[in-house]
């Protein structure tokens, strides 16, 4: 999975004080599903890892009941976040990894076509092979995770 976060939520994911991303859709991810970390402007770059420990998809209220501490985020920001909405996902993240080299977006976009999404993607195998090719510093942690997905 590919999520976009703000470069303040990347850097408190990657330091492991925020162990829960929240969304307002569903986010159907079994636990043990890697996640690499886009940080969006002014990074935007990807910047790290971590897996996917458990979803929880509840209302907003319920979410927020559950992970309030967790989420690195105030309740009025939350608030603001989930205004309309009538579910809400919570990621808990977990095995933070900071790649020692970000992959910039112009890297991804030099291997290939690479949007970032506007919250979050599954990857498939030919997005791995592009990240795979952009950034080489990042191929190591993805085969730890990904295995033979993962071109030489």
């Amino acid at each position: 999975m590919l999520l976009s976060v703000h470069p303040r939520f990347a850097t408190a994911i990657l330091a492991g004080s925020k162990t829960v991303e929240v969304r307002r859709q569903r986010v159907a991810a079994p636990p043990g599903t890697p996640v690499l970390l886009y940080a969006t402007a002014p990074t935007m770059a990807l910047v790290g890892m971590a897996r996917i420990a458990a979803v929880q998809v509840a209302s907003p209220k319920e979410v927020w009941s559950a992970h309030r501490t967790q989420t690195g985020i105030t309740r009025r920001e939350y608030d603001a976040y989930m205004s309309g909405a009538t579910q809400a996902s919570g990621l808990t993240l977990e095995a933070p990894v900071a790649f020692d080299e970000p992959v910039s977006l112009n890297a991804l976009r030099a291997t290939g076509t690479f949007h970032p999404p506007q919250s979050y993607r599954y990857m498939k195998s030919d997005d791995l092979r592009q990240v795979a090719e952009a950034g080489p510093v990042v191929v190591t942690a993805l085969r730890e995770a990904l295995g033979d997905l993962v071109p030489a």
